[in-house]
């Protein structure tokens, strides 16, 4: 399905729509409902530092496990840009835990799963690992020493080192809330983020 606003074009993936109503039907729309509400937040970060230096994207393309914002003049840019661009992202998830922490601490107990929502999306994209938002902004700082290619190869060691503990633990959240697959999905995306090349570097 695809639409324009603005002269934007924005993609959304039928197996997206698919996975929504299958959640509508079955009754676990809630805890979907925090965690798109968290990740749109992030990419509403994003949009706005680009908004704020005068770049617009020419397509936003949504899938069922990401949102990819075509960014064409990521590399014309100033690496001063680029930086406070990308730390934007997680930066809104944030702002919202500390505004949604608020709501709930004045006793509007429904704004806590907006809380861990958006704590959960924001810590994840720190991580410096590939395609996150952590690794590219490592990667920005690392290329102030090193090259491109250098820089590229610490960030994928990392990811590899961060990989084995992340994946320990996530065993043993399995083991003390059996059917909990969360902390080993993100285990899994991270691994094919790194077997396909899947980053955007700048």
């Amino acid at each position: 399905m695809s639409f324009t606003v603005k002269s934007v074009r924005i993609d959304a993936s039928y197996t997206l729509l698919c996975a929504a109503a299958i959640c509508v039907i079955s009754g676990i729309y809630k805890p979907i409902f925090y965690g798109i509400t968290a990740i749109a937040v992030h990419e509403a970060g994003h949009l706005l530092a680009m908004f704020r230096y005068g770049y617009f994207p020419k397509r936003i393309k949504i899938s069922l496990f990401a949102i990819h914002i075509a960014d064409d003049a990521r590399h014309t840019r100033r690496v001063k840009e680029n930086f406070f661009i990308i730390f934007f992202g997680p930066a809104a998830n944030f702002i919202c835990v500390f505004l949604f922490y608020l709501l709930y601490l004045f006793g509007r107990d429904m704004w806590l799963p907006f809380v861990f929502a958006n704590a959960s999306v924001g810590l994840l994209n720190s991580l410096p690992v590939m395609s996150l938002d952590g690794g590219q902004l490592l990667y920005l700082l690392l290329c102030r020493r090193l090259s491109g290619q250098t820089a590229e190869r610490v960030i994928t060691l990392l990811t590899l080192i961060m990989l084995i503990p992340l994946a320990a633990f996530g065993f043993v959240v399995l083991f003390q809330s059996p059917g909990n697959f969360s902390l080993l999905f993100v285990c899994g995306y991270l691994l094919l983020s790194l077997l396909t090349r899947e980053n955007h570097y700048y």
